[in-house]
């Protein structure tokens, strides 16, 4: 929107400009019998306020005509130089800056996330990313929008196609933890899930697909997992209608709309010595640090559901924990300490 009136400003600015012209030539041509470059000498200096002299002696007629060039071409010439130079200080000068600032801070980056494309689901999924407090970088080869999210947010940006090889290696992809790929059409995102996974072995990718066929295609590209976002919407509608409270219960944990209680996912890479190999019972979990093993994922990817408090632990693991900030805090605590 700011750019646009930026546009329409300089448009009305060159018309103007243009129009005055015009007119103060005709004028000297028709009242004072100039010839063309002479008509247009005088024009430019009337409208200018130089001071230069006349190319010739004017009649009454032509002072009075020159005289009204003067008040109204001065007001346009001071709005044209106006419009300009905020353009280019405001506009040009000012990007240039922020542009500058946002590729090092780009450069300096490890461990982020990169999202292609900052459509609908774009946006949401940068908000997500934000509120997990997870460093992001948004690669968006529309002119609007990345104006749009130079103007209004302190978001790391790129302009440019994510689907090309340099552009990515602009993004530090190599270095990224995750990248997460929403454009509009599956062959794009096919090309930037293969593009990435080449560039990235390790990384996970997330990709939107429209089509249910893309769904296989894009899995075997390298995408870690994809997602339909229309099928998604359908189900979760129809789940509404089943099991309302269930989903509602769900949504609240998984989406966070409460501070106080959080799912969180916590790693056992950095177990003490003394729980390796030991019974989740042993670790006392929940009178140590009131807070709830719900889950666990082994190395191999398989799960254990509400595991049974025999359940032995190993470095590989990764529990999923219910529970206030603080008692999640413990847990970390608890798991660290040596003893």
């Amino acid at each position: 929107m700011i750019k646009k009136q930026r546009i329409t400003s300089i448009i009305i600015a060159i018309i103007l400009l243009f129009l005055i012209l015009i007119i103060g030539i005709a004028g000297f041509m028709i009242i004072e019998g100039f010839p063309f470059i002479d008509a247009f000498f005088m024009t430019i200096i009337t409208m200018s306020t130089v001071g230069f002299s006349e190319v010739r002696d004017l009649t009454d007629a032509g002072m009075v005509f020159t005289s009204f060039l003067i008040i109204f071409s001065f007001g346009i010439f001071a709005y044209v130089v106006t419009t300009f130079t905020r353009y280019i200080v405001d506009g040009i000068f000012r990007n240039y800056f922020k542009d500058n600032k946002v590729k090092k801070r780009i450069k300096k980056l490890s461990g982020h996330v990169i999202v292609c494309g900052y459509g609908r689901n774009g946006k949401q999924a940068i908000k997500g990313l934000v509120d997990h407090n997870q460093q992001t970088i948004i690669i968006e080869n529309d002119e609007a929008l990345i104006e749009k999210i130079r103007e209004e947010t302190d978001l790391l940006y790129i302009h440019g196609d994510s689907t090309q090889e340099e552009i990515l290696v602009s993004a530090q992809v190599s270095n990224a933890k995750a990248l997460i790929t929403t454009l509009p059409n599956d062959a794009d995102n096919l090309f930037v899930v293969l593009t990435a996974r080449e560039m990235n072995p390790e990384m996970i990718i997330i990709s939107r697909a429209y089509d249910e066929h893309s769904d296989i295609k894009l899995k075997r590209a390298g995408a870690t997992n994809v997602i339909m976002p229309d099928k998604m919407g359908g189900q979760h509608m129809a789940k509404l209608v089943a099991q309302p409270d269930i989903v509602e219960f769900l949504d609240y944990i998984m989406l966070q709309k409460s501070s106080d209680v959080k799912l969180e996912e916590v790693s056992c890479e950095n177990l003490a010595e003394c729980y390796v190999n030991k019974s989740i019972r042993e670790l006392d979990i929940r009178n140590a640090s009131g807070a709830n093993i719900v889950g666990l994922r082994r190395e191999d990817g398989t799960y254990i559901i509400n595991p049974e408090p025999d359940v032995l632990l190993t470095c590989t693991d990764k529990l999923f924990v219910l529970g206030i900030p603080g008692e999640i805090e413990r847990l970390h605590n608890v798991m660290c300490e040596t003893r």
